[in-house]
C-alpha cells in the first residue's frame, strides 16, 4: 500500500532555481554562461559586515538567539527607518526573520486562515502565490499589465469576484521593477484599511530605485505587515536574514509561530547584519552600478529584438515582452542558454496564464557581463 504523501508539497517549482541548475550543467560540462537569471547582487556583503562576522566568530558561543532577533539588530533596524524613512517604528515591532521567505510564512500564517482569499498581481514573485497554496490560502490574481504599470489597483480589487482577506503589493516590484506612485499606494493602503483587508508589503528591493525613492507602508497603514530583507540592497542574499514591521496585535502569534518554526534566525548573520546600517555609502555604489547595467542593457536590448520593455524604475529587472518571437517563454530561455550561454528567467515564472509570452533580465551583475549578454543576442537575433 503507498504512503499517504501530503497535497501541500504540490506545487509548482520555482523555474528560476531551475534555469540556475542548467546553467551550472552548462558550466561544468566546459560551457559558459552570462547569467542575468536569479535575482541576487553580484558584489558580496559589506566588508564591515563581514569583519563583523569575523569578530563573533571568535567572541560568541553562536548559540540560539530570541526568536524576534537580537534586540540591538532590532534597535539597528529601527534606526533605519529613522534614517531611511524619517519613521518611528518601535523596535518591539520588529521582528527578525529567516529571510524574507521566513517572514512571508510568518505573515501567512499569523494572518489568515485556511480558505481565506489573498490578492496579489500577476505577473509577480511566485513564492508568494506557492506559499499562500501550501498553506491552502487562496491566491486571488489580479492580471496586472502596462496600463497599470504591472501593479495591482484599486479597479483590479473590485474587479476581482468573491471577498478578499488579504492584499500583497511589491514596490519595487519583482519581476516588473514597477514602482506605484505615492498616491497609488497611500491609496491602496486607505482601502485596505477601511474594508477590512490585512495589508502586506514586500519591500525587500527598497533602496534600489532610479528616481523616486520607495515609500514604506508602515506610514500609511498601522495594521499593514512590512517585510524586508537584507538579501538585495543590503547584498547579503546568502546570509538568509530578513525582517518584519509587525502590527503589536499581531506580535504575539508571530513570536509563537517563529519560536516553533524556526526557534531564532541565523545568530552569526545577525550580529554580522548590525554593522550593515554603517554601510550606505558601499551599498548606495553597488546602486549606480545597477543603474548603468540598466541603462545598458535598455539601450542595447531593442537592438536585439527586445523593445518592449516595463519601465524598470526600481528593483534589477526587466520585464520584457517577448510575444512576436515565442508564446513558450520556457522553451524560449532553454534555447537562449543553450545556443548563446546566456540564462535568463521565463516569465511563467511570474505569470501562470500570461507569463509565455515575457521573459526577465536580471541587471545585477557586473558590467561587462550586461554588455557581453547584449553582444550576443544581438548576434544571435540577426
Amino acid at each position: 500500500m503507498a504512503l499517504k504523501a501530503s497535497r501541500r508539497g504540490a506545487i509548482p517549482p520555482f523555474l528560476v532555481m531551475e534555469v540556475m541548475r542548467a546553467a551550472n550543467e552548462r558550466v561544468a560540462a566546459g560551457g559558459d554562461v552570462v547569467h542575468l537569471e536569479v535575482g541576487q547582487p553580484g558584489t558580496g556583503a559589506p566588508g564591515a559586515v563581514v569583519e563583523a562576522a569575523r569578530a563573533a566568530l571568535g567572541r560568541d558561543l553562536l548559540g540560539y538567539t530570541e526568536a524576534l532577533g537580537l534586540p540591538e539588530l532590532r534597535a539597528a533596524i529601527a534606526g533605519h527607518y529613522r534614517a531611511f524613512y524619517g519613521l518611528d517604528v518601535a523596535p518591539e515591532r520588529i521582528v527578525v526573520t529567516t529571510g524574507a521567505s521566513g517572514a512571508f510564512v510568518l505573515a501567512f500564517l499569523a494572518a489568515f486562515d485556511p480558505g481565506d482569499r489573498v490578492a496579489l498581481a500577476a505577473p509577480g514573485y511566485p513564492g508568494y502565490r506557492h506559499i499562500l497554496g501550501a498553506l491552502d490560502i487562496e491566491p486571488v490574481i489580479l492580471e496586472a499589465g502596462p496600463a497599470t504599470r504591472f501593479q495591482p489597483s484599486i479597479e483590479l480589487i473590485e474587479a476581482a469576484a468573491g471577498r478578499i482577506d488579504g492584499l500583497i503589493v511589491a514596490s519595487p516590484s519583482n519581476p516588473a521593477g514597477t514602482m506605484l506612485a505615492p498616491d497609488e499606494l497611500t491609496g491602496l493602503a486607505r482601502y485596505c484599511d477601511e474594508r477590512g483587508i490585512r495589508l502586506i508589503s514586500d519591500e525587500i528591493y527598497h533602496g534600489i530605485a532610479y528616481g523616486a525613492k520607495a515609500l514604506s507602508a508602515a506610514a500609511h497603514n498601522a495594521d499593514a505587515i512590512v517585510i524586508n530583507s537584507f538579501s538585495k540592497y543590503f547584498s547579503m542574499t546568502g546570509w538568509r536574514l530578513g525582517w518584519m514591521v509587525v502590527p503589536e496585535n499581531l506580535m504575539r502569534a508571530v513570536e509563537c509561530l517563529a519560536q516553533n518554526l524556526f526557534v531564532s534566525p541565523p545568530t552569526l548573520s545577525q550580529h554580522a547584519a548590525v554593522a550593515a546600517f554603517d554601510c550606505y555609502d558601499e551599498l548606495d555604489a553597488n546602486v549606480a552600478r545597477y543603474a548603468r547595467n540598466r541603462e545598458l542593457l535598455l539601450d542595447e536590448l531593442p537592438k536585439a529584438g527586445f523593445d518592449s520593455l516595463a519601465p524598470a524604475d526600481g528593483a534589477f529587472y526587466i520585464y520584457a515582452d517577448v510575444s512576436r518571437m515565442t508564446n513558450d517563454s520556457r522553451e524560449f530561455c532553454s534555447r537562449m542558454l543553450a545556443e548563446t550561454g546566456v540564462a535568463i528567467t521565463p516569465g511563467v515564472d511570474f505569470d501562470a496564464e500570461r507569463g509565455g509570452a515575457f521573459v526577465r533580465f536580471c541587471f545585477a551583475g557586473a558590467t561587462d557581463d550586461m554588455a557581453e549578454a547584449a553582444r550576443r543576442l544581438r548576434d544571435w537575433r540577426r
